[in-house]
């Protein structure tokens, strides 16, 4: 770039005002990527070479204005995750974000509470924010119980459809979604900004199995960082699909194929498995979803809200 336009640029974002935005921290599906036990070529050179940038999924939310941050979903790689969120708010001088919204009781999405345990931080009053049945597992089981009662965490209660105003730019509203629900429900996040909306749907059974409709619910957002976790039935024919019905990938842009371009610009795929070939943003599946006009969420991209 000559040095003039980067001067000009340069100070165009001196003047502009700051705005609150999402960070990708994560796009992996719970068990991470390489994943456990898995030898196949999808995770032997991983073993060898991990890549930085795979990490289960998980989003940061960043106000500058009001100096806050906040996470979406506590996976097992939550350390890494808050020493990047802290990349974009410096201003968190602990490192610990103002607040913590889960979606549901499945390992990947709630486990990263152990580190805010008296073994590790000690945090002290840390909110995290839960839907009721959420918040009775927690509450009843140990070792979540425990962080609860040594003031690691504290339950803010959410209700479902309804919006929870976290500071002046920024409000959040929880709905439920249907998912193997064994020990709490599954939500959704609609996160309002002062400008832009987003969605975030890491997990849900078949679309047609919720009672909204999806291609309508992307039209009134801005993003919708959406279930991607297997690309097709091909994947998985070693897997009973009755035990893991997540939409396919296929099956959502087949679902999206009539919508217009900047509808399908909105997807980002989201939650995939170490089995996706859509992780690498350099194989033929990752470029054919870009060229149908969706994308796979890419760790450290930024969203304005």
């Amino acid at each position: 770039m000559p040095l003039i336009d980067f001067l000009i640029r340069s100070e165009i974002n001196l003047h502009l005002e700051p705005v609150p935005f999402l960070v990708v921290l994560g796009n992996v599906q719970d068990g991470g990527s390489p994943h456990i036990g898995c030898a196949k070529s999808c995770c032997a050179v991983l073993w060898e070479h991990p890549d930085p940038q795979r990490k289960v999924t998980c989003l940061g939310l960043v106000d500058p204005v009001n100096e806050q941050s906040f996470i979406f979903e506590a996976t097992p790689d939550f350390p890494e995750q808050l020493k990047a969120l802290r990349m974009f708010a410096p201003f968190q001088k602990d490192g610990i974000p103002n607040g913590i919204f889960l979606t549901h009781a499945h390992i990947g999405h709630y486990s990263g509470l152990m580190y805010l345990g008296k073994e590790a931080f000690n945090s002290h009053q840390t909110k995290v924010f839960v839907m009721p049945k959420m918040q009775f597992f927690l509450e009843k089981n140990g070792p979540w119980n425990q962080l609860i009662n040594e003031e690691n965490i504290k339950i803010q209660p959410l209700t479902n459809q309804v919006h929870h105003q976290i500071n002046s730019l920024i409000k959040v509203k929880p709905f439920l979604i249907p998912h193997r629900d064994e020990y709490s429900e599954t939500v959704g996040y609609q996160i309002e900004g002062p400008n832009k909306t987003a969605l975030f749907i890491p997990d849900i059974d078949k679309w047609h199995e919720w009672e909204e409709d999806i291609t309508e619910k992307i039209t009134l957002v801005d993003y919708a960082f959406i279930d991607g976790t297997f690309l097709d039935s091909d994947e998985i024919n070693h897997r009973d699909i009755s035990e893991i019905p997540h939409p396919f990938i296929s099956e959502t842009m087949d679902l999206f194929s009539s919508m217009p371009l900047k509808e399908k610009n909105k997807i980002y795929f989201i939650h995939l498995n170490h089995t996706n070939a859509g992780l690498d943003n350099h194989s033929e599946q990752a470029k054919k979803i870009r060229n149908l006009g969706f994308h796979v969420a890419n760790y450290l991209e930024k969203f304005p809200l």
